[in-house]
Order: structure tokens, then sequence, then C-alpha cells
């Protein structure tokens, strides 16, 4: 999997394996994240993705604005 260095080169949707590497969490809690109310999630067909904007809009939201 890709090592990001900055915010802008993240895909415009993550997956679970991406928010956990993102976030420094395992993938079973990305899952847990993907499935939680108030996470931007969204499905396509099986699949749970968060795009990449709404991502960095609930990271600013959870770290109180700072991020």
């Amino acid at each position: 999997m890709q090592d990001y260095k900055s915010i802008e080169e993240l895909p415009i949707t993550l997956n679970a394996n991406q928010v956990a590497k993102t976030l420094g969490i395992s993938r079973a809690g990305a899952y847990d994240l993907l499935n939680s109310k108030g996470f931007p999630t969204i499905r396509i067909g099986k699949r749970l993705v968060v795009p990449k904007e709404h991502f960095i809009k609930w990271m600013d939201q959870q770290s109180g604005g700072i991020a």
C-alpha cells in the first residue's frame, strides 16, 4: 500500500485500509469507524468508502477545528 506524505496525495475516496493507515489504527478499527454513525461513509455495492473531502472535514471536526 502506498504511503502518503500529505493529505493532498490521498485518493478521492478512501477504503478501510487507507483510513486505517492514515489514522494509524487497525483495519478492524477502521471498519468500526466506517460503520459508525456520524462518519461520512458511502456504500458502493458492498464496498464502504469515505470521500476524501468529507474525511478531511471529519478529522477537522474531531480535532476541534485545529487540523
